[in-house]
């Protein structure tokens, strides 16, 4: 019984000794966590500007011409001229062709387009793009460094007089290289007014193949992926009543396509029709 106190102590002891050290570390790691350093914001002249260029779309059908903006990152409005059907003609566009501008999301081209009395205007014009324009904003010119201090050059010692060579023998001429089979697409027939096939495009087939490979990856008829479908479809079908090379085998491959969007999200109907009516076209006037 006489050693009972003494334990009795030695416990607290060690009861108080644990507590204050455990106390101890949780202050130690709570100043570690009050006082860790803050992520740095970068501001100012850290930020990098993305300078793109406006592509030239005069002279582009209209259809082309909403192309070639968007995959170039820019949005468009349809300003003074026509309508914005599929086969008017764009005679104007701002900024110019050439202009770099900061990637501001979507900068805003305007343009005018020109009736094409080719092709009757049916349907509801499309005059705007389908996502949200940004600013045009020209990016800062950089500042000019100033020019180094001109220093003498040295007089020109004169040349040695110059050996006559030997006579040698005429270099060969280079036979030009073959061109590719692309870009030798006759038109399946002429139709006045339409617009030459741009060869840096892939031909007509070669789209609509390409359309049934991205509707099979993309099972959502979202609104974005609705607008490329619609916009393929106007593509193939614009360029085949235009006589671009292969048209009917591209409707023929379209109408399969647009069929697989019915089957997918329920739509495509309408658009299966239009290219059936263009595909009976094409034909007649390919005899």
């Amino acid at each position: 019984m006489g050693t009972w106190p003494s334990a009795l102590l030695s416990r607290v002891a060690v009861i108080v000794v644990l507590g204050v050290l455990t106390t101890a570390t949780l202050t130690w790691a709570a100043e570690k966590q009050l006082t860790a350093p803050k992520p740095v914001k970068v501001t100012g002249a850290a930020v990098q500007t993305t300078v793109i260029v406006v592509p030239d779309v005069q002279g582009q059908a209209y259809v082309f011409a909403k192309g070639i903006l968007e995959d170039n990152g820019f949005a468009w409005r349809v300003d003074t001229g026509a309508a914005g059907y599929a086969a008017n003609t764009v005679v104007g566009q701002s900024p110019a062709a050439g202009t770099r501008v900061v990637d501001t999301g979507a900068p805003l081209v305007t343009l005018t387009l020109k009736r094409n009395g080719h092709y009757a205007e049916k349907g509801t014009p499309d005059n705007v793009s389908p996502f949200p324009a940004t600013e045009v904003r020209l990016p800062v010119a950089a500042a000019a460094t100033p020019a180094a201090a001109a220093t003498p050059k040295p007089a020109a010692t004169p040349a040695p007089a110059a050996t006559p060579k030997a006579a040698t023998k005429p270099a060969a001429t280079t036979k030009p290289a073959a061109t590719p089979k692309h870009q030798r697409r006759a038109p399946d027939f002429v139709v006045p007014g339409a617009p030459k096939e741009p060869l840096k495009e892939m031909p007509l087939p070669d789209r609509a193949r390409l359309l049934g490979v991205w509707l099979s990856t993309h099972r959502a008829n979202t609104p974005a992926n609705v607008q490329h479908w619609l916009y393929q479809n106007a593509w193939v079908v614009t360029g085949a009543r235009f006589g671009w090379w292969h048209g009917a085998e591209a409707l023929k491959i379209l109408i399969q396509v647009d069929r697989k969007a019915q089957s997918a999200w329920g739509i495509g109907g309408r658009s299966k029709s239009v290219a059936s009516a263009a595909l009976a076209e094409v034909r007649a006037r390919a005899k």
